[in-house]
């Protein structure tokens, strides 16, 4: 029997059990049965409680903090390589931790690099995720990675809001090959916000490069954490004559203070998929499903078929 022809298997970690059922679904079969026994002293162990011997097997799990969250996707993992799973796929819609993707100053790690060593070392033999916080971290595997990009979903919403002056913004200069690939689709202008930091999530001072009066602005993020930088960003370009301002952003982290920002800037609205998620619900906040995207892939990566047609950008 070829590996096409072999039912593939797909398991949910505990963080993202919502998301893998929505991609069994749109898959067309069951979620795979996993138990987690979990000890007093917080320790847990997971098993898989039907056979995955000589099968693909996809386990889904967004690794953001706590650190739970990642330490079940490696269990998970090597529970499959040590149960003879012949293919074993981490599905992570949000790599974790990424943006530790480089040493910014002296006596600091790279975690992103150790966290893609830990995942093949645990068993994957494939990894599928989605708008990693920096490209080059692809290139930390020596297994293949499907980077996926949110984009295939914001587009076609952006596109139905019909919004007349459209102009994509970047909230810093990092962002700026991200909002230049959404207005080259769109057709539209670009405008970039420059800021300095005093530390991490914490903003010095923030300039507006470009001009955005009487425009409908979106503003493009691959996360939004604190949401400081977005919701500082969307009053001053309101400040700056901006007609409206709204934010697509595609990992809802939102830690600390973050809803309460939201609802209190200036951001008409903020859209997220679901690779996280939420911890409270807002009026603001708009989820649009990753679902249907990572299925396709997965039944397309099972059957050895292309999926280019999944990149818009």
């Amino acid at each position: 029997m070829s590996d096409k022809d072999k039912v593939a298997k797909i398991f949910p970690c505990s963080q993202s059990e919502v998301l893998a059922q929505s991609i069994a679904d749109h898959y067309g079969m069951s979620l795979g049965k996993v138990n987690r026994l979990e000890f007093s002293d917080g320790e847990f162990q997971p098993s898989f409680e039907e056979s995955v011997r000589g099968a693909r097997v996809f386990i889904i799990g967004s690794t953001h903090p706590s650190s739970d969250n990642l330490m079940e996707m490696l269990l998970m993992l090597d529970a499959a390589k040590r149960s003879s799973a012949r293919h074993i796929t981490a599905v992570m819609p949000y790599f974790g931790w990424a943006r530790q993707d480089r040493k910014d100053k002296p006596r600091v790690p790279i975690a992103a690099k150790m966290i893609a060593k830990m995942l093949e070392i645990a068993g994957a033999t494939r990894i599928i995720t989605m708008d990693v916080h920096a490209d080059q971290i692809q290139g930390f595997f020596e297994k293949p990675v499907d980077h996926l990009f949110a984009s295939t979903i914001f587009l076609p919403y952006v596109e139905n809001l019909n919004l007349e002056n459209l102009t994509i913004a970047s909230p810093d200069m990092g962002g700026s090959k991200r909002a230049y690939a959404y207005s080259k689709y769109l057709e539209s202008d670009v405008v970039i916000c420059y800021k300095q930091r005093k530390k991490a999530n914490v903003i010095a001072h923030m300039e507006l490069i470009g001009d955005v009066t009487d425009m409908n602005v979106v503003l493009v993020d691959d996360m939004v954490d604190t949401a400081g930088t977005l919701t500082r960003a969307a009053d001053l370009m309101i400040e700056r004559g901006a007609r409206s301002v709204r934010a697509v952003c595609t990992h809802p982290v939102l830690s600390g203070s973050a809803y309460e920002r939201v609802e209190n800037s200036k951001l008409e609205e903020l859209i997220v998929t679901d690779s996280i998620p939420l911890k409270q619900e807002s009026p603001k906040i708009k989820v649009l499903s990753c679902a249907d995207l990572f299925a396709d892939v997965m039944k397309a990566v099972h059957l050895n078929k292309s999926i280019s047609s999944k990149f818009l950008m």
